[in-house]
Order: structure tokens, then sequence, then C-alpha cells
């Protein structure tokens, strides 16, 4: 039996251990099915799409875990190229294989039943990658192609990023960061820092300890842009730490 991971609102988890997993979502050729990621080695991949799926699903996510038959058809590939057809043992062994399986995703053309449905489990909601998997670290691009107007939390990103304003210098930057009281503030400012190449990373250092997920992440990813020996050991530091919390176990 292949094992998998379906990721959905903690809302549908009662239903879900009742009747199974409707077949909602639609795949390339059309059909109704549901998508999952196969049970990996790394907890962080196995459950990598939590992040980017609380982009269009707000409020909690859990997994669901399911078994499928070895034969059973599906497709499996990366979301931004054309699937293959194969069986679901064959979709766990390929992207089982790959050296960076982020991306990937696996399409059961039909609804999955109750009796497949092996436990529904809490789930990090922090863990996994958002816009795509090479995004961490990078400026979000705001063009009229890759931010539509309308687009989830697309007036944030444009208000944050001005698609055609030089950044701001750091004496003007530190003082706002300084004052910043609220998480999504100091995220704002930290994200203008890094549109440019900085020094004094030891001025950040008092965010590596901030309670909310986003700031460190936001400061991880900052921190590249900074030059010097105090950036390059606040940016091991922080790596630790977000590996420690993606490698803690999680209650079932």
């Amino acid at each position: 039996m292949a094992e998998f991971v379906h990721i959905t609102g903690a809302g549908s988890a009662r239903r879900i251990e009742r009747a199974g997993i409707s077949a909602r979502s639609r795949g390339r050729d059309g059909d109704r099915g549901v998508y999952c990621m196969p049970v990996l080695p790394s907890f962080t991949l196995t459950h990598q799409w939590v992040r980017e799926l609380r982009r269009w699903h707000p409020g909690v996510l859990v997994a669901v875990h399911v078994r499928l038959p070895d034969a059973e058809p599906v497709t499996v590939g990366h979301y931004a190229e054309s699937p293959r057809r194969v069986t679901a043992a064959q979709a766990v062994a390929a992207i089982r294989e790959l050296d960076d399986p982020r991306g990937q995703e696996v399409f059961v053309p039909r609804p999955i039943t109750a009796g497949e449905v092996r436990r529904v489990r809490d789930v990090p909601q922090g863990v996994g990658w958002r816009y795509l998997p090479a995004a961490h670290g990078r400026r979000p691009c705001l063009c009229p192609v890759c931010a539509s107007r309308g687009a989830y939390k697309g007036a944030r990103l444009r208000q944050r990023f001005p698609y055609d304003e030089p950044p701001r210098p750091k004496s003007e930057l530190m003082p706002l960061l300084r004052a910043a009281t609220t998480a999504e503030e100091i995220v704002d400012v930290l994200w203008e820092l890094g549109r440019g190449r900085r020094g004094g990373a030891e001025e950040l250092a008092y965010l590596a300890d901030h309670p909310d997920p986003e700031v460190r992440e936001t400061l991880e990813s900052v921190l590249r842009r900074y030059r010097g020996r105090e950036a390059r050991r606040l940016g091991e530091r922080l790596r630790q730490l977000h590996e420690s919390a993606s490698a803690a176990p999680t209650a079932d």
C-alpha cells in the first residue's frame, strides 16, 4: 500500500473521517480528484504545501493520511509541468528519488473513501514554502503579469514592495524598525532592508528571538543581503532554529 498526505481545512476533519475526501479538485485533464503528497522521510517535504495552501485557505490546516493500492492510477509531477500517468507505488518511488522534491504533487482522479483514510493529524502551520519553492529570500515580483489585480493579499504586497520605487536608505529604515510594534510592521521594514546590500547585521540580532515565526523567517532571508561575519553567524543560528522547529514531532 502507498501512503500519502492530503492537506485540508480543519473544519473538514470530522466529515473526512466519516465519509472520506470528496473529489473537489480539478486535474490537468479536467477530471475531478484529490491532490496529495507521498509520505517522505522528511517531515518538512511531506507537508511542504501547508504554507502555500494557507494563502488560499484561511484558517487552520490539517494533514489527512491515506493509503492507496500500489496499482492505483494517479498522475505525478511538478506543479508547473505536465504530469505523468503512473501507479501510486511508482509515484512514491519517483518523488523519493528526486534530489529536490519541492513543488511535486500527486493527483488521484477519484474520491478517497473513508476506509482509505488512516488518520487526521495536526500539522505546524508554518511548514513548507510560499509563492514558489525557491522563493525564500527573494523579493516577490509585482509586475502586472505575476501580481494581477484582485489577487489574494495583492494590495498589501504592492504597498510593501512598490514596483518602480528605489529602496530607501538604511539610515531611514532602522528608526522605523526600532519603532515597529507589531510583527507585520517589522516584516515590512525587514523586507525593504533586504532590497539592497547592507552591513551591520548586529543591529538586527535582537529579532532572532522574536516570538513570531514570520519575523524570524523574514530575518533569515534578509540576512542574505548583509555582509560580514555577524550576518553569517546570525543566519546560521536562525537556520538551526528553523530546522529544529521543523523536525519537532507533532501530536496526533
